[in-house]
């Protein structure tokens, strides 16, 4: 990401957390727009250059994005007067103001937990995968079978997130467009997301405790998100980006193998 780029988000995310009347149908409608700016390069090369004056963009917003409510358009007027390195990190951009929205209108709703539950259901199913991810068949066609799938099943927030990103590939594998949404909205919500591997399930009592050591060894929040792995033995193996906390029995073994070995 290059510096234009990121002060350029900065400033949007910024005008986001401002806004006041955030609901899922703005971030809907910035959804939608991202799609439009997806497909449409000219379009979104002509928002993204710094050639043209920022009322000249502006109004390009105003005119191509008339139908979208105000608000929406406010958001999406203040992305295109930024300096953007390319015209991809912008479609990126507003996609990601999208998914903040999202988890905006629902701030009491386990966003990223949902979207970390659905990605592990997607990665155990081949099949699934495969329909959600084949460059085959319709965007809008996977988006509905998303939201058939998790109808009722988790929040709104989540739903709408799931089924938007996943029409918008860009190469990547479902997993890891979920994934990112995941990071998204933990970083709105100023978490951290702990990935806990563990043999047996975790009691919510252990789970909390956990939650709170590492609250305070990182000075954040942090959502713990657990993956059950017989292989690990006994113990937990903790992932928090790129740092790694490893206290698992099968770790251990290994590293009494290779000493004896040695």
């Amino acid at each position: 990401m290059g510096s234009a780029t990121t002060q350029a988000l900065a400033a949007s995310n910024a005008a986001l957390h401002a806004a006041s009347g955030i609901d899922l149908g703005v971030a809907g409608e910035l959804f939608a727009a991202a799609r439009a700016l997806a497909d449409a390069p000219a379009l979104s090369g002509a928002l993204a250059d710094w050639g043209a004056s920022a009322h000249a963009r502006a109004k390009v917003v105003a005119d191509v994005f008339a139908p979208l409510s105000s608000a929406t358009r406010e958001l999406l007027t203040t992305a295109v007067t930024q300096r953007w390195s390319n015209a991809s990190d912008l479609v990126d951009a507003v996609e990601e103001l999208a998914i903040r929205a999202a988890a905006a209108a629902e701030p009491a709703a386990d966003v990223e937990g949902e979207l970390f539950q659905f990605g592990r259901v997607v990665a155990g199913d081949p099949r699934l995968e495969l329909a959600l991810g084949s460059r085959l068949g319709e965007a809008g066609e996977k988006g509905r079978l998303v939201e058939s799938l998790l109808a009722s099943r988790v929040s709104a927030a989540t739903t709408l997130i799931a089924s938007s990103v996943i029409q918008r590939p860009r190469r990547r594998r479902v997993r890891e467009l979920l994934a990112r949404a995941e990071r998204v909205v933990a970083a709105a919500r100023d978490r951290r997301i702990a990935r806990v591997t563990s043999a047996v399930p975790l009691s919510s009592a252990q789970t909390e405790r956990l939650a709170k050591l590492l609250a305070a060894k990182y000075d954040s929040e942090v959502s713990v998100n657990t993956v059950i792995d017989p292989a690990v033995v006994g113990g937990v193996r903790v992932q928090i980006a790129d740092d790694v906390i490893d206290a698992s029995v099968s770790t251990r073994l290994n590293d009494l193998r290779q000493r004896l070995a040695g």
